[in-house]
């Protein structure tokens, strides 16, 4: 059976940054080719044009499709499924599928489209990532220009249903696998870390949060979290049936890039070779959870047996196995450990070494 294509579901209202991010993840893909969906409003494709050819071998400019018709959960059947069958029929196919919603939509339609006959068995969603303007949330206003949001629901003679925008964060929050709070070059230490820890109580149990600048996020952190969340949709269901508009998504302020990945961190454990691969798992996923780690990644031998394992772990949750003949392939560990900045790396270390 032939591996799914995953997709990433990006949403958040307009201002937050979803654009930036996108753009950041491109220039950063590291090989991998990136076909795009970009939910448009109006005659001005902004978002398709900031994102065209930002890195033609990441994402070409026919791998960029765009969106004008209205909201895309209002006009998935119309629209989506049949961009997204053009796109799964490419040769060769894209490595990975970024979806960027308008900033009044609901992921949640989205999301079950993706069970829809003719998609079900080709592609799944790897996770939905929500963006937040930290400053706007932090001071109860959701998005950077309300003004300029109203004004678009208005504008938008497509759009099926209206919502305050309190309700709407609600539902992006509802629905999210990953939260990026965005902008925290903006906010006190302390007011970001507080604004994460709440949006971490009102999200579902085991959603990550993490902070961000210009949607600098590490492409390991962002790409490759194998949620399936279109098999979950119970979990992650509406709370509101309702919703609104949307607008380009470009990042306004004029802070260069030299913040981008300093607020993560990553560094490699080397070690000898596991007992027991079981126990393994389970050791990993106490020094996650104790250190909130974001990603861990690696290989390593266990005694007596030939084959390498494989671990990759997302958050707390860890798959580990056996994936080829070990060979010549010097017997151990070695784990790539990813996370906010500010990690213990020496009591992580020991704890994994143990």
């Amino acid at each position: 059976m032939a591996t799914k294509i995953p997709a990433t579901v990006v949403t958040g209202f307009l201002g937050a940054g979803k654009t930036t991010l996108i753009r950041h993840m491109l220039q950063n893909a590291n090989g991998k080719r990136i076909a795009l969906i970009i939910n448009e409003f109006g005659d001005l494709g902004v978002d398709g044009d900031i994102l065209k050819g930002c890195d033609q071998d990441a994402c070409a400019q026919d791998d960029v499709v765009e969106l004008s018709n209205g909201c895309i959960c209002c006009t998935v059947a119309d629209d989506f499924i049949p961009s997204m069958e053009k796109l799964l029929a490419r040769d060769p196919a894209p490595d990975h599928i970024v979806i960027e919603t308008s900033g009044l939509a609901l992921p949640q339609p989205l999301v079950r489209a993706f069970n829809w006959p003719g998609l079900a068995n080709r592609v799944t969603v790897d996770s939905v990532v929500t963006v937040v303007d930290g400053v706007a949330v932090d001071e109860g206003r959701f998005a950077h220009n309300v003004e300029a949001v109203d004004a678009q629901r208005r504008a938008d003679e497509g759009l099926d249903h209206e919502t305050p925008l309190s309700e709407l964060f609600e539902d992006q929050i509802a629905c999210a696998d990953m939260i990026v709070i965005n902008k925290t070059d903006l906010m006190q230490p302390e007011a970001a870390a507080k604004l994460a820890e709440r949006l971490k109580a009102d999200a579902r149990k085991g959603v990550q949060v993490v902070r961000a600048t210009m949607g600098a996020l590490p492409v390991d952190v962002l790409l490759g979290q194998g949620i399936g969340a279109e098999s979950d949709l119970d979990a992650r269901h509406e709370v509101h049936h309702h919703h609104h508009d949307h607008d380009d998504d470009d990042d306004h302020h004029d802070h260069a890039h030299d913040h981008g990945h300093d607020e993560f961190e990553s560094f490699i454990i080397d070690r000898p070779e596991i007992a027991d691969a079981d126990a393994f798992a389970a050791q990993l996923t106490d020094v996650i959870r104790k250190h909130d780690i974001l990603r861990l990644k690696g290989f390593t031998s266990v005694a007596g047996k030939p084959m390498r394992l494989t671990v990759q772990a997302v958050g707390p949750r860890v798959d580990h196995y056996f994936d080829q003949p070990l060979g010549q392939t010097p017997r151990g560990a070695r784990l790539v450990v990813i996370g906010e900045a500010g990690l213990d790396r020496q009591a992580i270390t020991q704890a994994l070494s143990a």
